[in-house]
């Protein structure tokens, strides 16, 4: 090992599903936040094994998991889809890698810790320094908008009753479901027969709250994979809301409509107050309020409230790019891992 290679105190990163949706945008944040790599590694299915990519401008192929690939890799992100994740994994753990994974194939093992950076702060959790880390699982980005929301909101009013109806977009089934939709707008608009393998049903032009078990995953099991990521995240703290999850007809970005009533007098005014601070914007102005379209992109959730036309309680709306949420927590997860993490290992 040179000495000039031990003074650079960088990482090796391997990135699986690195043409993924998920994929694509944790390297965005990895560059953006200055992730200190002096590699990165494109992982991914035999199918994908071969594409050329770009890394810091340079030409990169994308490989696939293999012990030899992954040798001495120092992080390991895990954006592909939940079925190839479940696959190659242990090939990833056999490497000795950290692991943080965002495709929610690890939440069902027993040595995972489930994470929200945002959500720990917030509820001023500080995670105790382990010397070998277990993976990580990414908290669902639904469930990391309605922890903070509700958190904050619990500090302002003592909540009779949260109820949040979640607008589910294409982008969390991956670009199957992204191309899905696609097609069955274009099909749709020009008569002839729709796709619905991944939906299971028309999703274009049409909005549904059933479980279609022909959909991967269903309804019903993302609704409890909110609720239940919601539970672990805020340590049970936050009363769960009734939950209700709907298949909207959009590409990219989650919506909430979370309708709250307090014991309490309150105003919009107050609860803006309560909600508004790091990570989430209050906006009031038409060309700035929460939708799928303006959060495109954005780092932080968007948010506006309003009383309800009975004046029964408040309606809080807000919007996340459920991609970006879910990398930027992905990344700071790996940031804070970095303290038990040995450098000057490249050789």
């Amino acid at each position: 090992m040179s000495h000039s290679s031990r003074s650079t105190n960088l990482f090796r990163v391997a990135l699986v599903g690195a043409s993924s949706l998920k994929g694509k945008e944790v390297r965005e944040v990895l560059g953006e936040r200055g992730f200190p790599s002096a590699e990165l590694k494109l992982l991914d299915d035999d199918e994908m094994a071969g594409t050329l990519e770009q890394v810091n401008d340079e030409p990169a192929f994308i490989q696939g998991v293999t012990p030899e690939v992954m040798e001495r890799v120092d992080f390991a992100f895990l954006a592909a889809g939940e079925e190839y994740t479940a696959r190659s994994w242990a090939t990833v753990r056999d490497s000795g890698s950290e692991i943080i994974d965002l495709s929610y194939a690890l939440e069902n093992n027993t040595d995972v810790a489930l994470r929200s950076p945002w959500v720990e702060r917030e509820l001023g959790r500080t995670r105790e320094v382990a010397l070998q880390p277990a993976p990580v699982v990414v908290a669902h980005p639904a469930a990391v908008m309605l922890a903070l929301l509700l958190a904050r909101l619990q500090q302002a009013v003592p909540m009779e009753l949260a109820t949040a109806v979640v607008g589910h977009p294409a982008s969390e089934y991956g670009r199957a479901g992204m191309d899905e939709l696609h097609d069955q707008t274009v099909n749709l608009l020009s008569f002839q027969q729709m796709p619905s393998a991944v939906f299971g049903t028309q999703a274009a032009f049409n909005m549904f709250a059933h479980s279609v078990e022909a959909a991967h995953p269903p309804l019903a099991e993302i609704e409890a994979r909110i609720l239940r990521h919601l539970r672990t995240i805020t340590e049970e703290r936050i009363p769960l809301p009734a939950l209700m999850v709907l298949q909207t007809p959009v590409f990219h970005g989650y919506t909430v409509a979370l309708f709250v009533q307090s014991s309490a007098k309150s105003s919009a005014e107050a609860l803006e107050g309560a909600l508004a601070g790091q990570h989430i914007t209050i906006h009031h102005s038409d060309d700035e309020l929460p939708s799928n379209v303006n959060v495109a992109g954005v780092s932080e959730i968007l948010a506006s409230v309003r009383q309800d036309a009975g004046g029964r309680g408040f309606w809080i709306f807000a919007a996340c790019d459920n991609l970006r949420l879910s990398a930027i927590q992905a990344v700071e997860c790996a940031e804070e891992m970095i303290q038990t993490r040995p450098r000057g290992q490249l050789q």
